[in-house]
C-alpha cells in the first residue's frame, strides 16, 4: 500500500507517472516500424556514420548514393545546390545570422518554390565529425517523424559544403528566452514554461518508446529546444544521436559527448549510454525551466556555480522549494504546481540511472502541469513524499497497475 495515496477519479488513479500505452501509439508505432527498416541493423548506420572520405569528389559521390541507398526511398528531404542556398541567405549575409557554435553557423533564408522560410545550418567544414554528424542527422529526421522534432526540409552535400535546412522557428531557443534575457525581452510565464517541457518531454518519449530501434538523443539542452510562433516546441540538431541497445543489450558504449553539465553521471564517467541518459539531462533544462538558472554558472557564488550540486539539498526541504523558483516569475506560479515540477525534476536527476522514470512517465506528470489540474492524486503525491521517496512510489504505483490492484 502507498501511504498517502487517494484517487478520486479513475483518471487520476492512473497516477501522475503511468505507461502510456493508447491506441495511437499502437498505430504510429505499426507505422514507424515500416519507415525505419532502414536503419534497424545500427551496425548498417554506425559503419555509415564514421565514415571518411579520401576525396572531396568521392565525399560528394558517397553521401548521395549512400542517402539514396540506406534510406531506401523514405528520405523525403529535398538536395538543395550550394548556390540555391546561397540565393536564399543572400549569400551568407550577416544580418541574416540566427546562431553560431562548435558545429558552425545557422542562417535565416527565404526559399521561393515553395514561399517558405527556413533555417540554414552550414556545417563547419574543419569541424572533426562534421560529415558524421550531417548524415546522422539527414537520416534521423528524414525517417522519424513527430511534432515535437524539427523538420528537415532539405541539404546540400555540393563539394566540401554540408549545409542542412530545416524549418524556420521564429521564437528561436528555450535559451534566448530563459537564460540571459536581452533587456526589453519578458521572461516567460509559468504556463508556457510547463507546455515547453511538456512538449520537449514527448519527442524525447517518441524516440526512446515509439521509435524501433530507440533512438537515444545525447544532446538535449535549451539551446537544442526550439520554438515556433505559438511557443510550442521542437528538438532540434541531431548530429550526436545514437541508436539506442536492442535484444538483450542494456546500453550502448559510446565515447562520451554532448554539453558539460548535462551529462549524465554514468554516461560521463563509463562511456555507456541509455535512455535514461537522456532523463537526465531532460531533468536539467526541466530544473533550467524551474529556477532561471544555467546549469553552469560561473558568475555565481562557488556553492551555486553547478545547478544540480545546488539544488541536491534543496530538493530534501519542501519549505525551500520557493527559493529555487525563478526570480523573474515575481511569485506568479501556483505552490502545488512548483512541488510537483520539481519533484519531476528531482526523479528525472537521481544518481543512479535505473531509478529513474521513463519519458512516458514524465509527460504524464508534465500534462497534468501543462493543463493546470491539480487533482487530489496529485497534492497527495506532493503532500506526503520528500523527492528521494519518489521513484519507490512510481515503482508501486506502475506495479499496482500492471497487477490491476486497486489503489
Amino acid at each position: 500500500m502507498v501511504v498517502g495515496l487517494k484517487w478520486k477519479t479513475e483518471e487520476v488513479k492512473m497516477g501522475c507517472f503511468h505507461y502510456c500505452c493508447v491506441s495511437n501509439d499502437k498505430l504510429s508505432r505499426k507505422s514507424l516500424k515500416k519507415s525505419v527498416k532502414a536503419y534497424r541493423d545500427a551496425k548498417n548506420l554506425t559503419s555509415f556514420a564514421n565514415i571518411s572520405f579520401k576525396t572531396e569528389s568521392s565525399k560528394h559521390r558517397y553521401i548521395n548514393e549512400e542517402l539514396r541507398k540506406i534510406g531506401k526511398g523514405n528520405i523525403t528531404a529535398k538536395i538543395f545546390s550550394y548556390r540555391e542556398l546561397t540565393v536564399a541567405t543572400s549569400n551568407f549575409n550577416p544580418e541574416n545570422l540566427l546562431g553560431e557554435g562548435g558545429f558552425g553557423r545557422v542562417y535565416r533564408g527565404k526559399l521561393d518554390t515553395p514561399n517558405q522560410a527556413v533555417a540554414v545550418k552550414q556545417l563547419d567544414r574543419n569541424g572533426f565529425q562534421g560529415n558524421r554528424e550531417f548524415l546522422v542527422e539527414v537520416l534521423m529526421l528524414s525517417l522519424l517523424h513527430h511534432t515535437n522534432l524539427v523538420s528537415l526540409v532539405g541539404y546540400c552535400a555540393d563539394g566540401d559544403q554540408r549545409i542542412l535546412v530545416y524549418e524556420y522557428m521564429p521564437n528561436g531557443s528555450l535559451e534566448d528566452h530563459l537564460l540571459d534575457l536581452p533587456p526589453g525581452r519578458p521572461p516567460l510565464d509559468w504556463n508556457t514554461r510547463m507546455k515547453i517541457a511538456e512538449g520537449a518531454a514527448k519527442g524525447l518519449e517518441y524516440l526512446h518508446e515509439t521509435a524501433n530501434p530507440p533512438v537515444i538523443y545525447r544532446d538535449f539542452k535549451a539551446s537544442n529546444v526550439l520554438l515556433d510562433k505559438d511557443f510550442n516546441p521542437k528538438l532540434s540538431d541531431f548530429g550526436l544521436a545514437k541508436l539506442g541497445p536492442t535484444g538483450d543489450k542494456t546500453h550502448v558504449s559510446t565515447r562520451v559527448m554532448g554539453t558539460y553539465g548535462y551529462c549524465a553521471p554514468e554516461y560521463a564517467s563509463t562511456g555507456q549510454l541509455t535512455t535514461k541518459s537522456d532523463v537526465y539531462s531532460f531533468g536539467v533544462v526541466f530544473l533550467e525551466i524551474i529556477t532561471g538558472r544555467r546549469v553552469i554558472d560561473n558568475s555565481r557564488p562557488t556553492e551555486e556555480q553547478n545547478l544540480v550540486t545546488w539544488a541536491t539539498p534543496l530538493f530534501k526541504d519542501r519549505r525551500k522549494f520557493t527559493l529555487m523558483a525563478d526570480p523573474l516569475l515575481e511569485g506568479n506560479y501556483p505552490i502545488k504546481g512548483l512541488y510537483q515540477a520539481l519533484a519531476v525534476a528531482a526523479m528525472c536527476l537521481q544518481e543512479e540511472a535505473g531509478t529513474r522514470p521513463l519519458m512516458s512517465d514524465v509527460v504524464t506528470a508534465l500534462e497534468y502541469l501543462a493543463n493546470k489540474r491539480e487533482e487530489a492524486g496529485i497534492e497527495d503525491i506532493v503532500n506526503s513524499s520528500p523527492p528521494e521517496r519518489f521513484s519507490e512510489e512510481l515503482a508501486e504505483i506502475n506495479r499496482r497497475e500492471r497487477d490491476g490492484v486497486e489503489g
